[in-house]
């Protein structure tokens, strides 16, 4: 638990790839770029029924790190790499965002603490934004066109009934429903190809109109 990841882990690249539209789909933006599939235990670390806004946030790092390489960024060699669990929770405490006793817990992380890391690791700021319910996300679909469009990075997802962290790597338009392309950090065992996780529902368009009702939600949008 405690080194960070580099690419040196076997781990899907772009999960969602090959993944049918929705019916009656309409316009679709998706995350420009690789990112890496972390989820539940991908590096041997058993963080089940905690771990998932860490997996998400990994997955949004290796994302900013395949951007920085593929850019030429003369930085890159010097750039940290996918942070562990523990360096997350050791940075959050350097940080002085959360306690000396969150370091090697099994507490979770949300979107803001997210925010925090991408800032401090990458230099990458982030744009916060709050949908009082699972109903009000329609309100939120432009700025997510814009943000696929303009930066084109994977998204944080989060909420407080609806707990469960979630990768957003696109935004589909449909004729009647939009949706959100969701790639779920809860998969436990061995991601061996992009039809698995399709077939389990691990990777999914998700409509609006699915999302509860009765939940806030947060999403964290890098600006790379």
């Amino acid at each position: 638990m405690g080194g960070g990841h580099d690419y040196v882990i076997s781990l899907l690249t772009n999960p969602h790839t090959g993944l049918p539209l929705p019916p009656q789909s309409g316009t679709t933006h998706l995350v420009k770029g690789e990112y890496l599939y972390y989820h539940y235990g991908c590096d041997g670390f058993d963080d089940r029924g905690w771990g998932c806004g860490y997996r998400t946030l990994m997955s949004v790092c290796s994302w900013i790190r395949g951007q920085k390489a593929r850019s030429g960024d003369n930085s890159f060699s010097s750039l940290a790499a996918v942070p562990s669990n523990l360096q997350v929770q050791e940075l959050l405490v350097k940080l002085q965002d959360k306690p000396p006793s969150f370091a090697a817990s099994n507490e979770w992380i949300g979107v803001v603490e997210a925010g925090f890391v991408l800032d401090e690791l990458y230099g990458v700021n982030c744009r916060l934004i709050h949908a009082t319910s699972g109903n009000k996300l329609e309100e939120h679909i432009p700025a997510l066109v814009e943000h696929f469009t303009s930066h084109g990075a994977p998204i944080m997802m989060g909420g407080d009934r609806d707990n469960l962290s979630k990768g957003i790597m696109g935004v589909c338009q449909g004729e009647t429903e939009n949706y959100l392309l969701v790639v779920d950090p809860h998969f436990w065992g061995e991601a061996r190809d992009h039809s698995l996780l399709h077939a389990g529902g691990w990777v999914h368009w998700q409509p609006l109109s699915s999302f509860d009702d009765d939940s806030f939600y947060n999403l964290c949008l890098p600006l790379l």
